[in-house]
């Protein structure tokens, strides 16, 4: 997990410092704005343009894809040389697997695994809304489009470094309410950013502090997954080798809500008349980004904390099911160690 989260925080900053230095020179087009045909004239516009700076932002964007994937190598070389897998003894001593099929039904119909995921959806689309739209709205609503990659910089540096703090909050006050906290405290800051006059120094108070949520969605939501599988376990003592069906499923919900975050922004700002490369943007663009990145991730947030609430395994239930689980395995040890200790005897 910490691999995850660094890498992830390090690929967005390096892209966007890689990508922030190119200067590509806007269209200005007021005159487009608001007649039937802008697009088209538009699309000439951009035909009939200068293509040297394209082809800046094009060697741009491969370099930072370079850089990215040399980093996700080295993330997975770590992974690999420094996580190593232990099976346990009455693992070792089950019957017959149950199939894909059989598992999955299990795991799907084990409550807690299902709130989880559907809080964590909400909240993954309402931080990949605010994600996929966040250059857009630094560039044309607050007027700051030279600043962005540093203001983005800025939310991944306090994601990376409150991380810690997050991690003694939950073992100090417990999972589900470190999601509370760490969740709804973006709500005030994304409401502050719309409603606050353009102030780049604001803007980076409102950076640093939503850096704290970001790291908060990063962390809690994953950390409780593991609470989950156990609470499985002690439901299906005898069904194993499920963990894989449950990371699998959470990790593709998570590529789930990056493609439908996609798809709404996408949709959203066409039907808005958005302008590629336009210097400045329609009014209702403008108004359409402050949704994105405000309205619809303050409701989804909301309703991902409403889903939450139903999550059933608090610290208490936690700690109940991680002694429960150590007293199986004792339990399954000592058996193993008297089967052994028969066997030998009879030999």
């Amino acid at each position: 997990m910490t691999v995850e989260v660094l890498g992830t925080v390090l690929g967005t900053a390096i892209q966007g410092q890689i990508v922030g230095k190119v200067d590509t020179p806007c269209i200005g087009s007021p005159f487009f704005f608001g007649l039937p045909n802008s697009s088209v004239a538009m699309e000439e516009l951009n035909m009939t343009h200068d293509t040297e700076s394209l082809t800046d932002t094009r060697n741009a964007y491969m370099i930072a894809a370079g850089v990215i994937g040399g980093l996700y190598i080295l993330c997975a070389i770590i992974l690999v040389l420094g996580v190593k897998e232990k099976r346990e003894s009455s693992e070792l001593q089950s019957d017959e697997p149950v199939s894909f099929f059989q598992g999955l039904k299990l795991v799907m119909n084990h409550g807690p695994y299902i709130k989880l995921i559907a809080g964590f959806l909400f909240t993954s689309l309402a931080f990949m809304l605010l994600e996929g739209n966040f250059a857009l709205f630094c560039t044309y609503t607050l007027g700051f489009r030279n600043e962005f990659q540093n203001i983005l910089l800025a939310i991944m540096l306090s994601a990376t470094l409150t991380i810690p703090f997050w991690q003694w909050f939950l073992t100090r006050f417990g999972k589900k309410t470190a999601v509370y906290v760490g969740i709804s405290s973006a709500i005030p800051f994304l409401i502050a950013v719309v409603v606050l006059d353009s102030n780049l120094f604001v803007t980076y108070v409102v950076a640093v502090a939503a850096g704290i949520s970001v790291a908060a969605a990063f962390l809690l939501p994953w950390s409780m997954l593991p609470d989950v599988i156990d609470d499985f376990k002690l439901q299906h003592p005898s069904s194993h080798g499920h963990e894989a069906i449950f990371f699998s499923f959470y990790v593709f919900f998570t590529k789930f809500t990056a493609g439908v975050s996609l798809g709404i922004s996408t949709l959203s700002l066409d039907f808005a008349g958005y302008q590629t490369r336009g210097c400045s943007q329609p009014g209702q663009v403008n108004f359409t980004l402050k949704m994105l990145v405000s309205a619809v991730p303050v409701g989804l947030i909301l309703l991902s904390l409403l889903l939450f609430k139903l999550y059933p395994i608090d610290e208490e239930k936690r700690r109940k099911n991680k002694k429960a689980l150590q007293d199986l395995r004792e339990e399954s040890n000592s058996s193993s160690e008297s089967d052994n200790t028969e066997l030998a005897s009879i030999v």
